[in-house]
């Protein structure tokens, strides 16, 4: 009797490597946030507004992590993903500019901080609807 041991599928290896680069950037990314929230308000001029900041150089690291998952997968899930990209990116657009004129109108001002979660959504959506574009 032989065994037969099978390779994880590349799709299993590309998951658990995409999920160890994003635990990486938010295992960074919360701690500088709340490091920076709790001490801001002590702070003055100029360094009041780097420490503010601080929490971007991990958030940033989101790119790096999606442009890490890029290298890794074949051509069909890379074109999957930048056709969710793309419908996020416009779907954002629209819509952000769309509450633009809305605000014009009197609707209330939303913060800057509502743009990344729309277009994080907006790319949940577009993985949904990309395998279904023509």
């Amino acid at each position: 009797m032989t065994t037969h041991t099978e390779a994880p599928l590349p799709e299993k290896r590309w998951g658990r490597s995409n999920t160890r680069d994003m635990a990486i950037v938010l295992a960074a990314y919360a701690p500088i946030l709340v490091a920076s929230l709790l001490v801001v308000d002590d702070l003055d001029g100029v360094v009041r507004y780097i420490v503010s900041g601080t929490p971007i150089l991990p958030a940033a690291a989101v790119g790096w992590a999606v442009l890490r998952m890029l290298k890794r997968v074949d051509e069909r899930e890379r074109l999957l993903t930048y056709r969710a990209l793309a419908f996020a990116f416009f779907g954002t657009a629209v819509l952000t500019f769309g509450y633009g004129f809305m605000e014009n109108a009197g609707a209330p001002r939303l913060s800057m901080f509502a743009v990344w979660p729309l277009m994080g959504a907006m790319w949940m959506v577009g993985r949904f609807v990309a395998p279904r574009m023509p």
